[in-house]
């Protein structure tokens, strides 16, 4: 058996190729040496002729001669890639002349060989075998990649389902210990009121992460859906500031806002970005040690404009900078204050930045410290 052979013989018999010369004894070898392997065969004794029993035959492979009356084999090629484009069968070109010039066209009009003539039986089958095995190969990646699409897509319905039922009594049992925790009555001992901060602690947690999974169903859905409308980022950030103003005074840390000024007006949906802007604010106020400084900076230019969220905490081990804005890409280091992470902030910051068109980047400062960039396009 030859060891180009990696097709097996009932593949070999489902595959059908397609025979394009004006030369009948061309396709009398040809047609010889393919049958007894058992391959599906069409003739066709032109380019106009081949391009219509293409149509009609559906080949795996096309065998072209180039010299044909009427459009010659590159021109038929060329064609045929405009009307299939990537779903076109690969094109072996026929030929005796072999020289590097007709080679060089043959490959640019989108053929991918050459057979020379005279045939050699051995040479033939082993170059048919070896693109029939590669399309095989290809149509199984492409079956594959399928599978997993709709694999990734049940996955994020699933997700998206379970979270959203499991939002509601985590909220209620949130809710009840709130209820408890604020009650005025002496019957409460202080070693259960700690219970009851343990549950309230445990439960806000439990939400922050089912938040950011249904966040990430929609986004991995294909279901983000934008609502831009023009705004000042400088009240944007002002906003968010505000509200995480409180987690920052418990660890004595300050948030720096630009100076008031004109500011900068973008175009985004506010909502998403405020997610955004509050997601990097938390993470600086989280990683970076009690009594330190949080600075925000707005920068633009007539293209361009954003924001950047600067930390004064550990920065970014090298190492791990790929993690960094995956799902679950937690790092090695830890927040100051035994906050919890999910490691999904980043990531879904990231996804929301890219819808609007933008980028977001990390740097380690000089010294010590990270800074989270995001830059936005700037829309007329």
């Amino acid at each position: 058996m030859d060891p180009t052979d990696k097709i097996p013989a009932p593949e070999r018999r489902s595959r059908k190729i397609l025979i394009v010369d004006d030369d009948r004894l061309n396709i009398r070898i040809l047609g010889g040496i393919l049958r007894n392997e058992g391959y599906v065969l069409a003739e066709a004794d032109s380019g106009e002729h081949g391009m219509e029993a293409y149509e009609k035959f559906r080949p795996d492979l096309v065998l072209l001669d180039v010299m044909m009356p009427g459009i010659d084999g590159f021109e038929t090629c060329r064609r045929l890639k405009q009307v299939h484009g990537d779903n076109c069968a690969p094109i072996i070109f026929i030929t005796a002349r072999n020289e590097s010039d007709d080679v060089v066209a043959g490959l640019t009009a989108g053929g991918v060989d050459y057979l020379p003539k005279p045939f050699k039986a051995r040479q033939v089958l082993a170059r048919i075998r070896t693109h029939l095995q590669n399309q095989i190969l290809a149509e199984q990646q492409k079956l594959l990649v399928e599978q997993l699409n709709k694999a990734d897509a049940a996955k994020n319905r699933f997700l998206g389902m379970a979270a959203h039922d499991l939002r509601n009594p985590l909220s209620t049992i949130r809710g009840l210990a709130e209820i408890l925790r604020e009650s005025t009555d002496s019957r409460i001992a202080p070693a259960d009121l700690e219970l009851l901060d343990g549950i309230h602690d445990t439960s806000q947690s439990m939400l922050n992460l089912v938040d950011e999974l249904l966040d990430l169903s929609v986004i991995e859905s294909g279901e983000l859906r934008l609502e831009p409308k023009p705004c000042s980022l400088t009240d944007l950030i002002a906003k968010c500031a505000g509200l995480r103003s409180g987690d920052a005074a418990k660890k004595r840390t300050r948030i720096v806002l630009p100076a008031a000024g004109p500011g900068i007006r973008v175009t985004v949906d506010p909502a998403k970005m405020q997610q955004v802007v509050d997601n990097l604010l938390s993470n600086a106020v989280k990683y970076s040690p009690p009594g330190s400084t949080v600075t925000v900076v707005i920068h633009g230019d007539s293209r361009r404009c954003g924001f950047a969220v600067q930390d004064q905490g550990p920065g970014i081990p090298e190492k791990e900078r790929h993690r960094l804005f995956s799902d679950f890409g937690r790092l090695s280091v830890k927040p100051t204050g035994g906050e919890k992470s999910t490691g999904l902030g980043l990531a879904i910051c990231r996804k929301i930045v890219e819808a609007h068109q933008g980028t977001i980047t990390a740097e380690n400062l000089p010294g010590r410290g990270c800074e989270f960039s995001v830059a936005l396009p700037v829309l007329s």
